[in-house]
């Protein structure tokens, strides 16, 4: 089985449903293509490259797909769930507001550079609002290594004052509407 770290992010309703809904959507949609798939707790983060928008709900997801599994088939079936949650890239703004964004960030061994996919992620390092939250699950003593990777990257971050601003929310996933503080399944 080949190890797949995600790097999920919202800031925009969909058919009136918040950006922690449809996180909490792709939660369980994502069940469906890993196995043994465990999920960070949910961050506010300030918005990072276009900052005139809403903060960002982010989280982090780790799982497993069989070693067979191809990263560019994987990443059109991810694709297909962002659109299925109102993705629509052809009238997104580059690093703008999104409904729903997962990005693959490790996928196995491979090593991927092409315009529509980099493996691992080439902006992971410079990005708190993955690293907090995959340091979060990032925890069986395999993972030692690349967590001391990480640990690193994220200490350079909150030096240079780019780590800033984010909130871990409570781990039950709830939704705020006029006030109210809704659950939600």
């Amino acid at each position: 089985m080949q190890r797949v770290l995600l790097g999920l992010g919202s800031n925009r309703t969909y058919n009136s449903h918040s950006p922690y809904q449809l996180l909490s959507f792709a939660r369980k949609e994502l069940t469906g293509l890993l196995s043994d798939c465990r999920f960070s707790s949910v961050y506010k983060t300030p918005a990072m490259y276009v900052t005139d928008q809403e903060d960002f709900y982010n989280m982090t997801a780790i799982g497993y797909a069989p070693n067979d599994a191809d990263p560019f088939q994987f990443l059109k079936k991810i694709n297909e769930i962002e659109a299925k949650y109102g993705r629509d890239r052809s009238k997104e703004i580059r690093f703008g507001p999104r409904t729903l964004d997962i990005d693959i960030e490790l996928f196995g061994e491979h090593k991927v550079n092409t315009e529509i996919l980099q493996i691992p992620h080439i902006r992971m390092e410079e990005r708190a609002f993955v690293l907090v939250p995959a340091l979060e699950i990032l925890t069986d003593s395999a993972d030692e290594l690349i967590r001391k990777k990480y640990l690193l990257c994220l200490e350079k971050l909150q030096k240079e004052g780019k780590a800033e601003g984010i909130e871990k929310l409570p781990d039950s996933f709830k939704a705020v509407e006029n006030g109210k503080v809704r659950h939600i399944n």
